[in-house]
Parts: structure tokens; C-alpha cells; sequence
């Protein structure tokens, strides 16, 4: 049986759920007295180029569909899809073996104290808003992205289309964002 004719609901409804429920886990769990094997401390930047990309492949897909360039439509998302794995195994890993990094806290001792909020001021609002919902939206963009991703390999465009008007911009905004919470913490790693 082909992709074609498969219902694949359930899987996509599982790996939405277990995805942001490990991944929330993993901030509660006690770091492993083991190093990485190389320094973890690469791999923020590397989200950040990841994210850089997969934006700019959504930009190019956007593009490719409007001027009717299908296949390439279709590898651009493809290919967003696998930089989106990706950086979801790179940003486990680094978070699986590192504390995570409290914005302002400039002398890095992972407390943030009155100095250092009054140091980032009202930016510290700003920095939260964005992270609050990019964090939320990546964790509504995984079901998105793999019912339109089923959708088109089913051939099912009018449904691949509909859904397609919804998860684009979302997925677009939480690649954006990840770039700008990136930069925005990247003094205080």
C-alpha cells in the first residue's frame, strides 16, 4: 500500500504529542555526568543557521508554488522538513547536556539577579514575548507540518492547500523567531 492511500492520522497525532512532551521532560531532567563527545556550545548558532534556512526555503517554496515550479515547491519543503529534524535532534542534544541560559544573566551563573533585569530593562519583555510564542507555535507547527506534507505526497491539494495557508505562515514566524531569540540570548551563553 502506497502513502497514497495510507491514513496516517494517528501516527501524526503521536509524534505531535511525544515531541513537545520529551522535549519538556528534558528540561526537568538532571544533566548526565558525561560529555558530549564535542562542544555542545556550537550548536546554538548551528539553530540559528538552520532556522535561517528552513526560512529561507519557505520563502523559495512560497515563490516556487505561485509561479506554478512544483517539483521545486516541493523540494524546498522537503528539504525544510529534514533541517527541521534536524535542528529538533541538535536542540534535544544541546539541552540534554547543558543548562539552559537564563536571558540577562551577563556574569552566566545561571541566577539572574536584580542587577542584571535592570541592566536589559523593558527588552527582557520583549525577548519573552518571543520566545513564549515561537515555543508555542513549534509545538502547534509539528502536526501542521506533517498533515501538509501528507497531504501534497498524497496528492491531495485542495486539502494540501487549504491547510497549507494556515501552516506556512506559522512555520515561517516560529524559523523567523528562532533566528531572533538566537540572537537576542547568544551575549549571555
Amino acid at each position: 500500500m502506497s502513502i497514497k492511500n495510507k491514513n496516517l492520522n494517528l501516527p501524526i497525532a503521536i509524534i505531535s504529542i511525544v515531541i513537545p512532551v520529551l522535549v519538556a521532560i528534558l528540561f526537568y531532567l538532571p544533566r548526565p555526568k558525561m560529555e558530549a563527545g564535542f562542544d555542545v556550545h556550537i550548536l546554538p548558532l548551528v539553530h540559528a543557521i538552520l532556522n535561517s534556512a528552513t526560512a529561507v526555503l519557505l520563502l523559495a517554496s512560497l515563490y516556487f508554488i505561485k509561479n506554478g515550479h512544483v517539483q521545486a515547491h516541493k523540494v524546498a519543503n522537503l528539504t525544510a522538513v529534514v533541517l527541521s529534524a534536524i535542528f529538533l535532534i541538535s536542540y534535544v542534544t544541546f539541552h540534554f547536556f547543558t543548562e539552559s541560559t537564563k536571558f540577562g544573566d551577563s556574569d552566566h551563573n545561571h541566577i539572574l539577579d536584580a542587577a542584571e533585569k535592570t541592566a536589559v530593562g523593558g527588552t527582557r519583555y520583549v525577548y519573552y514575548f518571543i520566545l513564549l510564542t515561537h515555543i508555542v507555535l513549534a509545538v502547534v507547527i509539528v502536526p501542521l507540518v506533517l498533515f501538509t506534507l501528507l497531504r501534497g505526497l498524497q496528492s491531495d491539494f485542495t486539502r494540501h492547500k487549504k491547510i497549507a495557508r494556515i501552516t506556512w505562515p506559522i512555520w515561517f514566524y516560529v524559523a523567523i523567531t528562532g533566528v531572533i531569540v538566537y540572537v537576542m540570548i547568544s551575549p549571555y551563553y
